[in-house]
């Protein structure tokens, strides 16, 4: 994600703007459906678990697991 960030900036800079859109799309759509999936099978918001959820909201869901 890190890089993909980076690479965004630098097509930014550059005046790239489809492809720092579609870097950003194929970056952080599949990153947000896998944590979503994480949450909703492992059922992550029925339980009172705050920090998972909040761990989820920053894409850290995977680690925890």
């Amino acid at each position: 994600t890190t890089a993909a960030l980076y690479l965004s900036s630098t097509y930014r800079s550059a005046g790239d703007q489809i492809w720092q859109g579609l870097t950003l799309l194929f970056t952080l759509v599949p990153s947000v459906l896998v944590q979503l999936t994480l949450t909703f099978i492992h059922r992550d918001l029925s339980r009172d678990r705050p920090l998972v959820l909040l761990l989820h909201i920053l894409q850290l869901g995977p680690i925890v697991r």
